[in-house]
């Protein structure tokens, strides 16, 4: 299979199941929302070393939020249901309840499981907090120096998909590079979906574990590395001599399906030589992505 001439790899990424969390955040003006968005999902690109995965999914206009303001779509991810609040309360605690003129709302009301971060989060008010139940739900109204932070008391948990992702072969660093913005251009706002690592793309990608240092969970990707290509077993093919990945999460197996059916073809430019992906023979995630079925 070829897309533009750039060849796809008959082969699969290997993704994980996750715990994810929606947060929808209001602010008095998009600006305000998105200032607090980018906050609360700083430091938050792998479960490696960060312990939790985040991004903002989409922005959204006042007609699609719980109080009528403009609004920003965040995704957030953890391996296990026990740290996904412990994640959020901390962070929403730090940036969203710092920040001025937001809101914060559950992304995922019909979701079974709910996690008590609003309620956990309300003891700031130091017994001076108010609560109120509309619709079936209960909001808590902080009092804060600037007025009032009003945040909902549970949020919705599904079980979601980590770890989705491509590489683009290209033949040197520009080719690479313009590939992988026209991917993330493509796949940036699309629904149930978002890249989390630094402007949706990653040049250090990993293979597991290490060949020297047996206290590394994960280590540089060295098939796939062309300054080593001389030294290691090399899997790049002649005149490839840069490599970026296309990492994606998502609260389904589909949006990430859709998201990548987007971005591969948009990646496929001139000076990129293949579109292939990581996995690790299909021992570790149960959710295969494979390429040529999924652009099929």
């Amino acid at each position: 299979m070829k897309i533009n001439g750039v060849a796809i790899a008959d082969t699969f990424a290997e993704a994980f199941t996750m715990r994810v969390a929606r947060i929808v955040i209001t602010g008095r003006t998009a600006k305000w929302a998105r200032e607090a968005a980018v906050k609360l999902t700083g430091f938050a690109t792998s479960v490696i070393g960060c312990k939790c995965e985040a991004g903002i999914e989409r922005e959204l206009t006042p007609a699609e939020t719980p109080d009528g303001r403009p609004g920003i779509s965040v995704l957030f991810l953890t391996m296990d249901k026990e740290s996904l609040p412990q994640q959020l309360i901390v962070r929403l605690g730090q940036t969203v309840l710092t920040c001025p003129t937001t809101a914060c709302f559950d992304g995922l009301p019909d979701a079974p499981d709910r996690l008590a971060v609003g309620k956990a989060l309300r003891v700031f008010g130091d017994g001076f907090q108010a609560s109120k139940v509309i619709g079936g739900k209960r909001y808590w109204r902080l009092p804060v120096m600037e007025g009032e932070f009003l945040v909902e008391e549970t949020f919705g948990m599904l079980k979601g998909v980590g770890g989705g992702n491509f590489l683009i072969l290209a033949d040197d660093a520009d080719d690479a590079l313009a590939a992988a913005e026209a991917a993330v251009d493509a796949m940036t706002s699309l629904s149930g979906v978002i890249l989390p690592f630094p402007g949706g793309v990653v040049r250090s990608g990993s293979k597991v574990g290490s060949k020297r240092y047996k206290n590394m969970v994960a280590t540089t990707n060295d098939p796939f590395d062309p300054t080593l290509r001389a030294i290691t077993q090399s899997q790049l093919p002649d005149g490839v001599n840069s490599v970026l990945e296309i990492v994606l999460d998502g609260t389904d197996a589909p949006s990430i399906e859709a998201a990548m059916r987007a971005g591969i073809p948009a990646a496929c430019r001139p000076g990129v030589n293949t579109i292939t992906a990581a996995n690790f023979g299909g021992k570790l995630g149960p959710h295969h992505f494979h390429l040529r079925k999924i652009l099929g």
